[in-house]
């Protein structure tokens, strides 16, 4: 068996990791961490063959965690994967030289993730860069609608929305719907988009805006507002601290998202 160690603060894409893993003959999932602080107690506490790290993490991020990976002393070093949204090549330059094998841009198929796994806990000196990644077999449209749900949520979890609020779960869903269809914004966003919502969900369309409003005022107010600001962007900022539309909020997500699936 692979083991395995999970480390990133999205729990519902730790979910998702463990629930396919589960589902893999030869590989099972010792641990899950949300932060670098556990990442590092479970390593050593683990010794998994595999560590998947995130770079964004709370108290410690991804750097951090390989860069005091050595001073673990671990019998075995596992082998890194990374997955990340960001591809930037000074970051990714900076993650092979702390030692990391692979790294994924988001979003990814698991299928392909599982395959590394097994060519890297299997091989003898494998080396695989991103760059290779033109050669692996396209994502099914399962695989890709599954990344990219976990894309949203990850980006509503990093504006500091709560898990328990509705209009975390509306967020997402519109953003999907906005994706699927460009022209769901505007007018269309009271005609067709609340209303597809507020049907799934079993409630109105007013209660659908309300709940929108509301976890987009509370996570400006109590939650990550430089990463909401670095959102919505200058236009946003030059009213004068009111915090985003509905509207804005969401079409700016998905602007973000086709970005990373373009560069991807």
């Amino acid at each position: 068996m692979i083991s395995i160690v999970l480390a990133d603060n999205n729990v519902e894409l730790c979910e998702i990791l463990e629930q396919f893993f589960e589902r893999q003959e030869d590989m099972e999932v010792v641990g899950v961490a949300y932060d670098g602080e556990q990442t590092l107690k479970l390593l050593a506490e683990k010794v998994p063959d595999v560590l998947i790290l995130d770079i964004t993490m709370p108290i410690l991020d991804g750097l951090a965690v390989l860069e005091r990976l050595p001073g673990l002393n671990l019998p075995r070093q596992p082998k890194v994967i990374i997955l990340t949204a960001f591809g930037r090549e000074d970051l990714l330059l900076r993650l092979a030289e702390l030692g990391a094998d692979y790294y994924m841009v988001k979003p990814f198929d698991l299928e392909v993730l599982a395959t590394r796994i097994r060519q890297f806990a299997g091989s003898q000196g494998l080396v695989l860069k991103e760059a290779e990644r033109s050669y692996d077999a396209p994502p099914s449209p399962a695989a890709k609608k599954r990344d990219l749900m976990a894309m949203v949520t990850e980006i509503i979890h990093m504006m500091g929305i709560p898990a328990h609020f509705k209009g975390y779960n509306y967020i997402r869903d519109a953003v999907l719907m906005v994706l699927e269809e460009e022209n769901m914004l505007g007018g269309n966003l009271t005609k067709v988009l609340y209303p597809r919502i507020a049907a799934k969900y079993h409630t109105t369309n007013g209660g659908v805006e309300a709940a929108i409003r509301n976890a987009i005022l509370t996570a400006w107010q109590h939650g990550n507002r430089p990463f909401i600001d670095s959102i919505i962007g200058k236009t946003a900022l030059s009213t004068k601290g009111k915090f985003p539309s509905n509207s804005l909020l969401i079409a700016k997500i998905a602007d973000q998202l086709r970005v990373r699936l373009q560069a991807s």
